[in-house]
């Protein structure tokens, strides 16, 4: 099972994390800091696959990365996942990333953090693999995003909310709403249609 992926910058700034087991704050805190600091001073000739017990508190647990131009991308794992498999599910999302941005970079991260989760989402859940096939994965983001763009997005919600408050066909704007006891007054809103 994967328990967590974190992808973190030369510099240890973390871009994307994700534990798919319960921990503190503080303690994935403290797992990002001394991963970082295990994969940062490994040389980059070195083999990928690193144990790494004491993070998760238990001793068969692995740090499976791949260093790509500024971005380390880490996935921690126990002993029943592939090594080999691991290292080919980051090229998978890596390269799934590289078509959905043109290009990925760090910024990309930064900036389309949810586009980057719902890529993730696609190839991971719940710490089991989902899928790995790069063109069903791009489908579905693709599919995703021209439901996003059908829609409007959340950014167009308060002007299309606006436009169908103007469409209702009311013969007349009640001046007064009556409820039981309360009295309501509505203001002229004229100036508003």
């Amino acid at each position: 099972m994967i328990n967590a992926i974190l992808v973190f910058n030369n510099h240890g700034k973390p871009r994307l994390v994700r534990f798919y087991q319960r921990l503190a704050e503080e303690v994935q805190q403290q797992i990002i800091r001394e991963t970082f600091h295990l994969v940062l001073k490994r040389d980059d000739h070195i083999c990928n696959f690193l144990e790494c017990g004491s993070l998760f508190g238990g001793s068969d647990y692995k740090l499976i990365y791949r260093h790509y131009a500024t971005l380390y991308f880490v996935f921690c794992v126990d002993s029943s996942e592939s090594e080999l498999g691991i290292l080919d599910l980051i090229q998978v999302f890596v390269e799934t990333l590289d078509k959905c941005f043109e290009n990925v970079c760090e910024l990309d991260l930064i900036f389309h953090m949810d586009k980057v989760h719902h890529i993730l989402q696609e190839v991971v859940i719940g710490g089991m693999v989902l899928e790995t096939n790069m063109s069903e994965i791009v489908a579905q983001v693709e599919a995703q995003s021209k439901l996003e763009k059908a829609e409007g997005g959340l950014s167009a919600a308060p002007s299309r909310a606006v436009s169908a408050v103007k469409n209702i066909n009311l013969p007349e704007i009640p001046r007064n709403i009556n409820i039981g006891d309360i009295n309501i007054k509505v203001p002229n809103l004229s100036q508003f249609m």
